[in-house]
């Protein structure tokens, strides 16, 4: 079984950036992803807060952009999912779509996947009018009227894509004030198709076999109200992608993993970044610079192997 010296787990800009790192300092670097390179970017509209695009760059193009810079490095790359990390600092295998491969330090950058909301026949109506990508699918609600459920710059940047696709969109937040960008909440409120209901949460899902409405609750008052609807987005946070990693290794409360500075965790050799650890900021330039991080700590812990 060929050894590389680092296995990254996670083809978004963390992984990508640990990646283009590693090879350029000479390691040997097997890049693992699970489906296209880009991670959470290819679900984005686009971007218009990274730095050198001062009016803006879709999502997809950055994405190109991203594994463009790879493709000139000497990365090996596998797609499929990872099913396990074992072993120890040195001699890690990490199990990917049915192979084992042997490396000696391992990036977890596998990022997170949007939090459901919970609800009975969630899972039923998945595909089926609740969707958690409006970039995938709002042009099936086209000239509709949706909804979107969330209080962060997801919701809120979300909600301003689809407002340029349905006729009505309704953007429905548990609380009072909102944690996004107060420019986006600005612009949403200017945006004449835009509905924004606080302090409000949905308790039912409505419809067989799609979606047709959703209950509603003030939770102030009590008062509930059924809300007709074709669509409905959720962007109520994220779940971490953790599940392949061994279980002793430190995580949050919420199952991020806890690291240092240096991106190091509390299992000599496995570095993690991006959207995966446990931290403040989660966008696209903190997930790259997480990346650049992880892959200088991992070739100063390989040289003292």
């Amino acid at each position: 079984m060929k050894s590389h010296d680092a296995i990254v787990i996670g083809g978004g800009p963390a992984g990508i950036a640990a990646a283009m790192y590693l090879a350029r300092s000479s390691c040997s670097v097997l890049l693992c992803e699970q489906l296209t390179p880009g991670g959470q970017v290819l679900m984005t509209d686009s971007l218009e807060n990274y730095p050198g695009y001062p009016k803006g760059i879709k999502g997809y193009e950055l994405a190109d952009l991203f594994v463009a810079h790879l493709e000139n490095l000497p990365v090996d790359r596998v797609t499929g999912a990872v099913d396990s990390v074992t072993g120890a600092a040195g001699k890690f295998v990490v199990r990917c779509a049915g192979h084992e491969y042997a490396g000696k330090t391992v990036l977890a950058c596998a990022g997170a996947r949007h939090r459901a909301l919970g609800l009975d026949r969630e899972d039923a109506l998945r595909g089926r009018g609740v969707s958690y990508c409006a970039l995938c699918d709002g042009n099936f609600f086209r000239g509709q009227v949706v909804a979107v459920v969330g209080g962060g710059n997801s919701a809120l940047e979300e909600t301003l894509y689809l407002s340029k696709i349905a006729g009505k969109v309704y953007l429905i937040h548990r609380r009072e004030l909102f944690r996004g960008t107060k420019t986006f909440l600005e612009r949403l409120k200017a945006t004449g198709n835009v509905a924004i209901l606080p302090n409000t949460i949905i308790v039912e899902l409505h419809g067989d076999p799609g979606l047709t409405g959703l209950t509603l609750r003030n939770v102030q008052s009590g008062e509930e109200r059924h809300l007709p609807v074709d669509g409905l987005f959720v962007y109520v946070g994220l779940e971490p992608a953790t599940g392949f990693l061994p279980a002793e290794l430190q995580r949050d409360g919420q199952g991020f993993i806890l690291t240092d500075t240096e991106m190091r965790t509390n299992i000599p050799g496995i570095f993690a970044a991006g959207d995966i650890r446990s931290k403040l900021c989660r966008q696209v330039i903190t997930a790259a610079g997480d990346g650049a991080t992880a892959a200088q700590a991992a070739f100063i812990f390989l040289e003292q192997l």
